[in-house]
């Protein structure tokens, strides 16, 4: 949940810079977060993988279950660690106004590859549990790699332009007066 957050944070963020036209502080804004987020994720995957023979304690007495948790957990350390970027950059392109490609890539990743991948690998080749979590995963990872592509594509500074662009067309008020009121200090207040 706390990666839904920071995406909310960054998209926010996104949005207005590009709406005041900075784009090198949307640039930054958006490094320090995929970063941050980056980081979060791996100390999560190392404190998983850490606890990994203890971690079902909490939830159950089965040695079984137990142990089963533990051969999984190394599973679960991955997907951490791309929860932790995906949602992130797919803040960054809803805040620079792609929900559209947002859209398509998590359609394409999941529905097209990851889930029949899954099952292929969890039925079809007889790898049960680790094949089902293995093509989520694999979804998962595409959508990462593609929306991480886009986000080292982004002209940031062509984005600030289309975003004016936008302001312009539907904001209903003349963006660059308003802009010029904001940029100068008023003469009149004392």
């Amino acid at each position: 949940m706390l990666f839904i957050g920071i995406n909310a944070a960054i998209s926010v963020r996104v949005s207005n810079e590009l709406g005041l036209g900075r784009p090198r502080a949307t640039k930054y804004s958006v490094y320090i977060a995929v970063f941050q987020s980056l980081l979060i994720g791996i100390f999560c995957m190392i404190s998983v993988l850490a606890v990994r023979n203890h971690l079902a304690i909490l939830y159950t007495n089965s040695k079984d279950l137990q142990r089963a948790v533990a051969d999984l957990a190394w599973l679960l350390g991955i997907t951490m660690v791309l929860n932790s970027v995906q949602p992130v950059i797919s803040g960054v392109a809803i805040g620079g106004g792609w929900q559209g490609l947002v859209a398509y890539i998590n359609l394409g990743s999941y529905y097209v590859f990851g889930i029949p991948l899954g099952y292929t690998l969890g039925y079809v080749a007889n790898f049960g549990v680790v094949g089902l979590w293995g093509g989520m995963i694999a979804g998962l990872a595409l959508q990462t790699l593609l929306l991480s592509f886009v986000l080292y594509r982004i002209d940031w500074n062509k984005e600030v332009e289309q975003s004016a662009e936008r302001l312009r067309k539907w904001g209903g008020q003349d963006f660059e007066s308003e802009k010029t009121l904001i940029s100068e200090p008023t003469k009149d207040l004392p």
